[in-house]
């Protein structure tokens, strides 16, 4: 290894996971061509990696914000592709990183590819908690989940976080943001098991989350993809204490399983043609086309109302989704909401990203396996477009809460209200 060349990771090599870094090496030689390398192990032991080749300056120095990847993993000026093009060496992998209490961790290395040498080599290390965030395993009750405190006295706006698989990723990101957030699989029992989903235990994690000492407002914030999407829209027309409720990539109806709340059923399931399934080459399917159209009059019944829910809503729809129709369910809502003189929903649409969009500076992941049809599915977008849709959508999901999860700088009696009308 080269003690002359120095890599450098700016501002800092260890940085928040849904932070910007800048990528610098000095000190080559005028107009030498590097290669640079990064590579990270997953959370199962699956070792994803890149690679771009880029040539020095007049003065033996590259910067990733200013100078073109001239070929590798991606082409052209791309201040971060290196994390967004790690790939795994198996087809349909998505990468784990799921565990807050565990940075993700980056090697970034310089090669002189004529040579065969290492010339400077550093590591990354992308924390998922801020300093001074707590969390705390929750069991009770009906409900299992992880609870996330920023630091100090608050109060803090609360957030419920949910999801298809248990992540504590978004919801520890969320925190460091100034949100208390309990995060949780909208899946309560075995998968395997399931022939109905309940309501009532993430009602109780209301209650719970709205109990919290540093929480100071009167009802929470929700944030949700995928499948989860539509459980909470669903809280949202019929549990009290839903004040904001941020869709990705959703459907406007309760899919896959008949919705139960209070013993009874509220809405039963649209379910899919698994004939209507396109196989793909690389093993993984396109469903995009298999989901029967709620807005068939014998559909019609499993579609929220959430012209009923009194909360604000935005819903975050990509255009080239591949696993459902999630554009079009929701202009679907957008239409039937403005029919009805409603405002209280915002929207954005990303052209070229796909299903599987979450906080930014993470793998771009193409196609994985899907837990309800038990096969790899295509989640559609163009990796680098796909990218800063991520990035976008990060900041309005913050502004959208910041704006919409009321907090009052007094504790008042409201949490004890709540509860009450939920009993």
């Amino acid at each position: 290894m080269s003690s002359q060349v120095r890599l450098r990771l700016l501002p800092s090599d260890i940085c928040l996971y849904d932070e910007p870094i800048q990528v610098k090496m000095s000190h080559l030689r005028s107009r030498q061509v590097v290669t640079i390398k990064a590579s990270s192990t997953d959370e199962k032991g699956v070792l994803f990696s890149s690679s771009a080749t880029y040539r020095a300056d007049g003065n033996g120095d590259i910067d990733l914000v200013r100078d073109a990847s001239l070929s590798g993993s991606y082409v052209g000026v791309e201040p971060m592709g290196l994390l967004r093009t790690l790939k795994p060496n198996t087809l349909n992998t998505l990468f784990m990183k799921e565990k807050a209490l565990e940075p993700h961790m980056v090697k970034f290395s310089v090669h002189d590819e004529e040579q065969d040498q290492i010339l400077a080599e550093v590591t990354n290390e992308r924390l998922l908690m801020a300093d001074g965030v707590s969390r705390v395993s929750v069991k009770e009750g009906s409900f299992h989940g992880v609870l996330f405190t920023p630091p100090g006295t608050g109060p803090f706006p609360a957030v419920l976080d949910l999801s298809t698989i248990m992540s504590e990723r978004r919801a520890a990101l969320l925190a460091n943001k100034g949100f208390v957030v309990l995060t949780l699989s909208v899946f309560q029992e075995n998968l395997g098991n399931l022939k109905m989903l309940h309501l009532d235990p993430l009602e109780e994690a209301i209650i719970f989350l709205l109990q919290q000492p540093k929480v100071g407002s009167k009802r929470i914030g929700i944030v949700s993809k995928s499948k989860a999407a539509d459980v909470a829209l669903s809280l949202a027309a019929f549990v009290p204490g839903v004040e904001a409720v941020v869709w990705i990539s959703g459907c406007s109806a309760n899919t896959t399983f008949p919705l139960f709340y209070k013993k009874r059923q509220i809405l039963p399931a649209l379910m899919f043609d698994a004939k209507k399934v396109i196989p793909t080459q690389s093993g993984a399917v396109i469903g995009k086309y298999a989901m029967h159209d709620p807005l068939k009059e014998e559909n019609r019944a499993s579609v929220v109302p959430i012209e009923k829910a009194n909360a604000h809503f935005l819903f975050v729809a990509p255009e080239d989704d591949l696993c459902w129709d999630s554009y079009t369910y929701m202009m679907e809502m957008m239409e039937r909401l403005q029919r009805l003189g409603k405002t209280n929903f915002e929207s954005v649409c990303y052209p070229k990203a796909g299903h599987f969009l979450e906080p930014p500076y993470g793998p771009f992941c193409p196609s994985s396996l899907n837990r309800f049809i038990k096969k790899p599915v295509l989640w559609g977008g163009e990796s680098r477009t796909h990218a800063a849709a991520e990035v976008d959508m990060w900041k309005k999901i913050q502004e959208f809460l910041k704006s919409h999860v009321s907090c009052d700088p007094v504790q008042t009696d409201a949490k004890l209200q709540i509860k009450s009308e939920c009993e």
